[in-house]
């Protein structure tokens, strides 16, 4: 890997750790997802959907976790603009703002942030319905199905692990036939198809440098930053959104590096760990 790949992979990771701490979401539940959605890439997009950005969000889903959740975070004018009909469809008035609001998929600060809050809102619902904490699979579940293929998805599993999904959820298997059937045609059971999507979800945060399990409770040794240095500021959004300069910076370094500790080559120091050294040594009075 090449230190243009080292760094872009750098400020992805240190944007979703930023959402990770700012909605208690599981860093490495969105490190796994955004690496099997869209192999870590801001601008990624799917050749037959909406799909877009490092979560892969459709228009529609978009416009609804914006307009949810924006305002929290500079984006009021976005939120704002968005109107949800009497059918549940979001529209936007100006076709050009709607451009805009859209565009925001490729900002990874601001995909990251939403695609957290996405899955703490469908977090809650699920436990609240299931009665039960939630794990990273389950949260995937509802990326895969949407929250009420989700409830219904692992409901059944509860009851009868055993049954076909592709039985009960005949158009999602339609959609994606090596998830829900195995070679040779053979449906695959409802727990087959959660441990296959809970193992892309694992291998995906390996391969991204997750610190742990995606799809379950996570496993760290790394220093726990936040607690030695105190919570950071805003990031600072694609919207020009406010941030808190160094303090958000030297969090989110932090935190990348955490993550990139052991593909990072120390003999070859990137901008970002040359900046850290300095202020962690002026912090010191060095």
């Amino acid at each position: 890997m090449g230190v243009t790949s080292v760094n872009q992979t750098a400020s992805i990771q240190s944007a979703i750790a930023f959402a990770s701490r700012r909605t208690g979401v599981d860093f490495n539940y969105l490190l796994g997802q955004a690496q099997v959605e869209s192999g870590l890439r801001s601008d990624a997009a799917a050749p037959t959907s909406s799909a877009r950005g490092l979560y892969q969000f459709i228009d529609q889903s978009w416009l609804g976790v914006i307009k949810a959740h924006g305002a929290d975070y500079g984006l009021g004018w976005a939120a704002g603009s968005i109107r949800q009909t009497p059918s549940g469809r979001y529209v936007v008035s100006d076709p050009a703002v709607r451009r805009q609001i859209l565009g925001l998929r490729s900002d990874p600060n601001v995909s990251a942030l939403m695609a957290a809050e996405h899955a703490s809102d469908n977090k809650d619902a699920l436990e609240a319905s299931l009665g039960r904490a939630t794990s990273g699979t389950d949260l995937y579940m509802a990326h895969f199905l949407g929250l009420g293929g989700a409830r219904r998805f692992l409901t059944a599993m509860d009851r009868n692990p055993g049954a076909s999904a592709a039985s009960l959820f005949p158009a999602a298997a339609n959609a994606n036939r090596s998830v829900f059937y195995a070679e040779g045609g053979q449906p695959r059971s409802l727990q087959q198809v959660y441990d296959r999507l809970g193992g892309k979800l694992d291998a995906g945060a390996a391969a991204a440098g997750g610190t742990g399990s995606a799809t379950g409770t996570p496993a760290s040794d790394a220093p726990d930053w936040n607690a030695m240095l105190g919570e950071g500021g805003e990031v600072v959004l694609g919207s020009g959104a406010s941030a808190d300069g160094d303090a958000t910076w030297l969090h989110t370094t932090l935190a990348n590096l955490n993550t990139l500790r052991e593909s990072v080559n120390p003999m070859r120091p990137t901008p970002e760990t040359a900046r850290l050294a300095y202020l962690m040594l002026a912090s010191l009075g060095a």
